[in-house]
């Protein structure tokens, strides 16, 4: 094992990460739709069903601000380890939920696991996302040429992920329909402990800082750190406080639509999401912009994407048309625009960073968007109780727009500067 250690190269270390990281995100994915669903069918309003995902969000928030720390400090091959393990132990832990159980008990229950899944999620995340530094070469002689096989590699990480995300959503409709709820988290389980084997062989030193970092470092230094994750915080809060929980009740509730259907739809949307994150380099170098994304390009992505959700809720409001077609092509837009500003993001937080102390800014960065998730899982399902769709879209709206009103305050990343 230990020969097999030495001789991976960098490239391989990080291959054997990715894998391990998608066969994550696909049992995230299902579980988050299998969750939605099953307690849905059991008669949870959306704020309980919000309620279900809060120590979910709440405790990825401490994960992302220690897991980094812990990843510089004693390896990145530790938080994976964990983060793995751990979402095995929490899929077991719902295998013996009961539709039986009294309600205060099954809602504390699936908090706790949805705890533990939070945890291990952005373990995960932050290793993946913070090994990608190892794998790209320094090009001290052409830093341009660096930045741009970066923002490559990132966006094809990110559109990866995201695409076997919403294979995950369809995979977890499609098992509470054939197996159930129970077999289905047991299913899943077995095949994330497969994953965690292949990750046996990795060297325990991946990004590991020389000298140790004390709690000190927990909190970025940097302005363009601090900013970008603010403008993260609001982005992502614009995404689910739509789409977590009022969404799925929304097409199954308002429009009929069967359990699989709803996990299949938003299954593909997610794909399609992913598919263009990955696309992002190539599409910008069709049209004619080679370098890579600056702040503008941070600030025209946001402001476009805040007209989205404003003008489907006019639409909603003002009963223009098909509700259903409304959302569905509303949907479409928002996630090919969303796409691009997720991609550019995960690009601008590794050019204000070196890959010295990249575990602890990554951390802190997916600090902000898992509190941004949370708030605005919770937003999803209170809004939808007070005013339906239209009051989370007219809400995500807002969010979107204080994202581009806080990325007018961002610096030209330092990397970028050495670069021109």
């Amino acid at each position: 094992m230990t020969a097999i250690r030495q001789g991976l190269s960098a490239l391989q270390q990080y291959m054997i990460v990715t894998a391990n990281y998608w066969a994550f995100t696909l049992t995230d994915g299902a579980l988050r739709m299998l969750v939605v669903f099953h307690f849905h069918e059991l008669g949870y309003s959306t704020l309980e069903i919000a309620f279900l995902f809060l120590f979910y969000e709440f405790f990825g928030i401490i994960t992302n601000l220690y897991g980094g720390w812990l990843g510089a400090r004693f390896g990145l091959r530790l938080t994976l380890w964990c983060g793995t393990l751990m979402q095995v132990a929490a899929l077991l832990m719902l295998i013996p939920v009961a539709d039986s159980w009294p309600k205060w008990w099954s809602v504390a229950y699936v908090m706790v696991a949805q705890a533990i899944s939070g945890i291990a999620k952005d373990l995960n995340k932050m290793s993946a996302k913070s090994a990608i530094k190892t794998v790209v070469p320094e090009t001290p002689d052409d830093h341009s040429k660096g930045e741009t096989q970066l923002f490559k590699w990132v966006a094809i990480l990110t559109g990866s992920k995201n695409a076997l995300k919403g294979v995950g959503f369809f995979l977890g409709g499609l098992l509470l329909t054939t197996i159930g709820f129970n077999a289905a988290v047991g299913a899943m389980a077995a095949g994330l402990f497969l994953a965690f084997l292949l990750t046996l062989v990795l060297p325990g030193d991946i990004g590991r800082m020389k000298q140790k970092p004390g709690f000190s470092a927990l909190f970025s230094k940097s302005e363009g750190i601090n900013v970008l994750s603010l403008a993260r915080f609001f982005l992502f809060g614009a995404r689910d406080v739509w789409f977590v929980v009022a969404l799925p009740v929304f097409l199954q509730q308002a429009l009929g639509w069967r359990f699989w259907e709803v996990g299949g739809f938003m299954g593909l949307w997610v794909i399609g999401y992913g598919i263009v994150q990955g696309s992002v380099p190539a599409l910008r170098r069709s049209w004619g912009q080679s370098a890579p994304p600056g702040v503008t390009a941070v600030q025209f992505w946001s402001a476009l994407l805040t007209a989205i959700p404003a003008l489907m809720a006019i639409t909603l409001w003002r009963e223009v048309g098909n509700p259903g077609l409304t959302v569905v092509v509303g949907l479409a837009a928002f996630g090919v625009v969303f796409a691009m500003n997720s991609s550019i993001h995960s690009y601008m937080i590794l050019a204000y960073t070196e890959a010295e102390d990249v575990s602890l800014n990554v951390g802190f960065y997916y600090m902000a968007n898992a509190a941004g998730r949370l708030v605005g899982t919770l937003l999803s399902g209170a809004l939808f109780l007070v005013g339906g769709i239209q009051a989370c879209l007219w809400a995500s709206a807002v969010m979107v727009a204080l994202a581009f009103a806080v990325s007018t305050r961002l610096p030209t990343p330092p990397r970028q500067l050495r670069a021109a």
